[in-house]
């Protein structure tokens, strides 16, 4: 019935003249060829289709087809498929390049979930065979094409290194489809540029876009965690394919990554060249080469990150030979993008910041970054950004690693720059655990700076005395939660005993012997009025929590709540919570047991 129809329709429309066809032809020639191709009478369909009779109607109609035959694709009907593929090719060459893209893009936009590897795998060669066709005006309906399956690629998950090998999402497959279809629309642009003929513009920033797209998706979100996999990965091969091309179209990396785009903000039209060169994706190529050295091999000699870098005069101004500034210069580059990075909530964006931020602090010699940089905004914003990882981020591994960082970036600044980077992250960090961390190193900066040869003005004497007066006080005095802020206090008793100790007060080279009546009020006093306070209160409620223990007995599976600070801790068995209020008896007793070591040394003075 179906085949009566197609053929009585093609017979009428071979009687028009001028292609006048109405829309009732389109629709009658569509449905009866669809219909015709689900009954397997594609053969005799494909009789049709290639009789020259019937070219002016194949010509305009025939891109209608292309959704019966993809299917006949994913059904993967052995018998049906040459049929299909011959009819599919007459199509290609005999139907309108616009109309034929329409019709192609509609089925990658409509491939199911299940379906959008196999669909989108088959569609690419057709794809790229009507944008040839296109010549010289292919540039937007390129970028429309890549667009297009790149958004089908953010339906896919993006797999681990160790799940690349297996690829069942085909993640893998499409990354390398699509290399192989861009291919001939790079290599134009390489020909051209290379023979000095006036390239197009308009197709060299479509390819910009493609890979600028695809290195923040999917390539932002593969994690490379295990090195020994980077050489079997293909997600790895696909980037470094992705920075050639870059390279290729006369995007060098230098000029990518060190703040090409700064230099812009004034010119009209720099909203379009950041969208051209998307911060994220500028981030990753950074990722790639300084942490992975993914595609170094595109990167001159002088920028090599495995090569001391030669930039500007032989020596810099303060006389530092240029070689050694140069990690610097990295640093300063990439300072950008390890912000933007440790903004994001996503494990893999914080891995990656976390991760260029360590690479690039490591070839920084210790010591040596100078305190007008914390005048840079970036010096400032991304330790705090650091104190988030180490506090708020629900991955162990990357706390951990957050700290790690944090302590590797205070160990590359000068003394000067250390006592003010300290300074400032014990006022904003809000944190107990951070600000142990701060009074720690200050702790050891103390004991290098009183070791002969290591004298200087900031960590003794009288630029000292107002950094050990912020950090030796109780944030709300004797009512500060001893518990919350354990990690502080305990860090600040240490410090001072250790001044106590190692500072003499004949020699009183850091001043605390001209603070010690101060620090005792201000300190000691209402952390010993605190510590008793709360002992006697946590005291009271570990009496109360065992006799209603021994009051329930009988109900061994009974729950309790008490309140501590005027908050109620969570509902627990009286066992838990006996056990939680002896746990806070001994840390009491702790903090007691570094005071009263304190209080006998001031007990001696006079």
């Amino acid at each position: 019935m179906a085949l009566d129809q197609l053929c009585d329709v093609v017979q009428r429309c071979q009687t028009i003249e001028n292609d006048l066809y109405t829309p009732e032809d389109y629709d009658l020639f569509q449905s009866s060829a669809r219909k015709c191709i689900e009954d397997g009478d594609i053969a005799q369909v494909l009789s049709i289709i290639v009789d020259e009779k019937n070219k002016n109607i194949v010509r305009c109609m025939g891109w209608n087809l292309v959704g019966p035959l993809v299917q006949v694709r994913l059904k993967n009907e052995e018998n049906n498929l040459p049929h299909s593929h011959a009819i599919l090719t007459h199509l290609l060459e005999i139907c309108s390049s616009k109309e034929l893209l329409v019709s192609l893009l509609e089925q990658v936009e409509a491939a199911n979930q299940d379906a959008i590897t196999e669909t989108v795998m088959f569609l690419l060669q057709p794809l790229q065979k009507v944008l040839l066709n296109f010549g010289r005006k292919k540039a937007t309906f390129l970028g429309m094409t890549l667009s297009t399956l790149l958004d089908q690629i953010a339906r896919l998950p993006v797999s681990s290194m160790t799940e690349q090998q297996d690829d069942a999402a085909g993640l893998c497959r499409w990354c390398s489809g699509l290399l192989w279809f861009v291919k001939p629309f790079v290599e134009e642009i390489k020909h051209n540029y290379h023979s000095g003929v006036v390239h197009d513009e308009e197709l060299r920033t479509e390819i910009l876009k493609f890979c600028m797209k695809t290195l923040k998706e999917p390539l932002l979100g593969v994690q490379f965690t295990d090195p020994d996999q980077l050489e079997n990965s293909f997600l790895c091969e696909f980037s470094r394919e992705i920075l050639v091309i870059l390279c290729g179209i006369g995007e060098p990396l230098p000029e990518l990554l060190c703040h090409k785009l700064l230099k812009k903000r004034d010119v009209p039209g720099f909203l379009e060249e950041e969208v051209r060169y998307p911060r994220e994706s500028l981030a990753n190529i950074a990722y790639l080469l300084f942490v992975h050295h993914i595609g170094i091999e595109t990167f001159p000699v002088v920028l090599s990150v495995t090569r001391p870098i030669i930039l500007g005069p032989a020596r810099g101004g303060d006389g530092t030979p240029s070689s050694a500034r140069c990690p610097v210069f990295i640093l300063q580059c990439n300072m950008e993008y390890v912000e933007l990075l440790l903004s994001r909530t996503e494990e893999s964006h914080l891995q990656r910041g976390l991760d260029l931020y360590e690479k690039s602090l490591v070839r920084v010699e210790d010591n040596s970054l100078s305190v007008e940089l914390l005048e840079l905004k970036t010096f400032v914003s991304i330790p705090q950004n650091l104190v988030k990882v180490m506090t708020q981020c629900p991955v162990h591994r990357l706390r951990s690693k957050g700290l790690s960082v944090f302590q590797l970036s205070i160990n590359k600044f000068n003394i000067e720059a250390k006592y003010k980077f300290l300074r400032c992250m014990f006022k904003t960090s809000h944190h107990s655990g951070v600000e142990g961390v701060v009074i720690k190193n200050i702790k050891n900066l103390v004991d290098f700076s009183l070791r002969p040869g290591n004298e200087n003005i900031w960590f003794r004497g009288i630029n000292f005395l107002p950094l050990l007066r912020l950090v030796l006080c109780l944030p709300q005095g004797p009512e500060t939660d001893l518990l919350q802020n354990l990690d502080r206090i305990m860090e600040a008793l240490n410090l001072l005993r250790y001044l106590l100790l190692r500072d003499k007060e004949c020699d009183n080279e850091t001043g605390i012997w001209l603070e010690v009546h101060t620090i005792h009020d201000r300190f000691m006093k209402p952390l010993r009025l605190g510590l008793n306070m709360s002992k006697a209160h946590y005291q009271v409620e570990l009496k109360n929590t065992q006799v209603k223990d021994r009051n329930k007995e009988n109900d061994s599976g009974a729950v309790c709540t008490i309140t501590v600070g005027n908050e109620i801790l969570p509902n627990l068995t009286p066992e838990l919570q006996i056990q939680a209020l002896h746990s806070a008896l001994f840390t009491f007793e702790l903090i007691e047991s570094v005071l009263v070591r304190i209080e006998e040394i001031m007990e001696t003075l006079p």
